[in-house]
């Protein structure tokens, strides 16, 4: 499998830090954080085919919020030679796995669950599911028999006080095995833009730290 990918610092460290706690067999769970647009994806395509290419899953199932995205991770798999199916039913000996929605698992986890066995299991802004939610009960049923459960976030934090599914909370606080905030891109270069306020015209207030 080729990749067209560079891969960026942090992913190589992040990589280093998830292979550590997976091979060490500490869990089976690893909540990676990082900014929006830092290259989660590429992150965790990275990890499945290392994981593939050493026989240690034989099936790479990815679940995501929405139905475009489901598109884009199946490009990006292509560009790094893993390839996917889009549809459960249409799963076939010659792909790698499946990549489907949150919805999709809810509307049958039983289906995902008998395929769960011996995967790896992306579970991509895990942060949407909610421990006693659709999503998040769906999720449990599906994937509790899966190998290794790799979970991203952006914000991994909920307005509501439900916890998230498969993630360790230690008193309370969501615990992150990886972390790359926005201030570590922008230190790096070339990962985000950094954010600018530009005026063009008309008046502006605003209340300081101060309450002024």
């Amino acid at each position: 499998m080729i990749s067209k990918y560079k891969v960026r610092p942090w992913q190589a460290s992040a990589l280093k830090s998830f292979e550590t706690k997976i091979h060490n067999g500490e869990s089976s769970n690893f909540l990676c954080v990082a900014t929006p647009g830092a290259g989660k994806t590429t992150f965790a395509l990275v990890c499945a085919r290392q994981l593939l290419s050493k026989q240690l899953v034989k099936k790479v199932i990815i679940i995501v919020p929405s139905a475009h995205l489901k598109e884009q991770w199946a490009d990006a798999g292509a560009d790094l030679g893993i390839l996917f199916d889009t549809n459960i039913k249409e799963l076939s000996d010659d792909s790698f796995g499946v990549i489907a929605t949150y919805q999709g698992v809810a509307a049958n986890p039983k289906a995902f669950s008998q395929i769960s066995e011996n995967s790896l299991v992306i579970l991509d802004e895990i942060h949407h599911a909610g421990d006693d939610k659709t999503w998040g009960d769906a999720l449990r049923i599906a994937f509790t028999k899966s190998d290794i459960r790799l979970l991203l976030s952006g914000t991994p934090f909920r307005s509501d006080v439900n916890t998230i599914p498969f993630v360790t909370y230690k008193n309370d606080e969501l615990q992150v095995d990886y972390e790359y905030g926005y201030a570590d891109a922008l230190r790096d270069g070339g990962v985000v833009r950094p954010i600018n306020f530009t005026r063009l015209d008309g008046h502006m207030e605003w209340i300081d730290t101060d309450g002024e």
